[in-house]
């Protein structure tokens, strides 16, 4: 990867899992507007990748370029296997994509919808029904399928259109900011189909503004800012690379408190609370080092917890703040 992009160590040998997805030096530019900036990716089968980025950051197009939509300026892609490049026919058979703007056709039926993606898919009209139908009981939209999509909630449309994606069966899925303008329920109820696509051995690759999304569901994120992937890692690892971590001890006898604040005179004093604030990055050996300590001088603190900064501190690091992620309640449309 560039020397620029903040990495985090894979535990055990050197050698990745085979790559449902992998870029190298990946552009795109618009006019003299460069986009993608030359991205590396490595994305193992059966696992969720979550691309994170500001408003206008290329995460849309990243998603294009790999579903096949528009076509790269330079750089390298394999998706499933097949070269971006020369078999876009492959590439195209083995993914699904359900875009930030819902494929669905209010006009016609929810069931219609998804005998349509049949036909486009060219299954044998008695499997495209039995596919169909399954789906739809899958997705819990069987009581509304002989409805008009027009009369689907933001949530049942957005089922229906990832029911729509499944038709054929891909092994990989791309969720263009898959819950924009979803209530909490439905957006949750999103969160569970995702884990079921993966756990069928579905490869998720996810944009998202929603930093709880990413943390909740993704093995993996790569944040992209001005066209590079600024870091990647899972969540927990890329929140370590922020400074702002500590350790709380708090004590109920005034005495231990005292005991603990001179023996520990790197930690921050909060008299008034009875609690020291000790720096750290919330690994397990420190945590074992500062438990072991206790024991050995016969300090009990009352209560011990561990704070790491969150993915909103790493956003806020790796992009200078530049276009705030959207609250569930507040979504944006993304440029490209």
């Amino acid at each position: 990867m560039p020397s620029s992009v903040m990495t985090t160590s894979r535990p055990g040998n050197d050698r990745q899992p085979p790559a449902a997805v992998s870029t190298v030096g990946l552009r795109k530019s618009y006019g003299d507007k460069t986009v993608l900036d030359g991205i590396d990716l490595h994305i193992p089968t059966g696992t969720v990748f979550a691309l994170l980025g500001p408003n206008g950051a290329g995460k849309t197009t990243a998603v294009q370029i790999l579903s096949t939509l528009i076509s790269a300026d330079g750089g390298q892609a394999q998706v499933a296997g097949h070269d971006l490049a020369t078999s876009p026919d492959g590439v195209r058979a083995a993914i699904g994509v359900t875009g930030q703007f819902s494929a669905v056709d209010g006009l016609i039926t929810g069931e219609e919808n998804m005998l349509l993606m049949a036909d486009l898919h060219h299954l044998p009209k008695r499997e495209g029904r039995r596919v169909a139908a399954a789906l739809l009981e899958r997705f819990d939209l069987t009581d509304a399928a002989k409805k008009p999509a027009s009369t689907y909630s933001g949530g049942m449309k957005r089922r229906l259109d990832i029911a729509m994606t499944l038709v054929g069966s891909p092994r990989i899925i791309f969720l263009d900011e898959p819950t924009t303008g979803l209530d909490p329920r439905a957006r949750h109820n999103m969160w569970g189909i995702i884990r079921e696509l993966v756990t069928d051995g579905v490869t998720v690759f996810l944009t998202t503004q929603y930093l709880d999304e990413a943390d909740e569901l993704a093995d993996r994120i790569a944040v992209l800012n001005d066209g590079k992937i600024a870091a990647e890692g899972s969540a927990e690892e890329l929140k370590r690379l922020i400074p702002g971590g500590h350790i709380r001890l708090r004590f109920t006898d005034p005495d231990a408190y005292q005991s603990a604040a001179l023996s520990l005179r790197e930690a921050h004093r909060d008299d008034e609370a009875l609690a020291l604030q000790i720096p750290s990055a919330g690994s397990q050996r420190e945590l074992r080092s500062i438990l072991d300590w206790l024991d050995s001088v016969g300090i009990e603190a009352d209560e011990l917890t561990v704070h790491t900064p969150d993915l909103d501190d790493v956003f806020f690091a790796l992009t200078g703040g530049a276009g705030v992620p959207t609250q569930p309640n507040q979504p944006k449309e993304e440029a490209r």
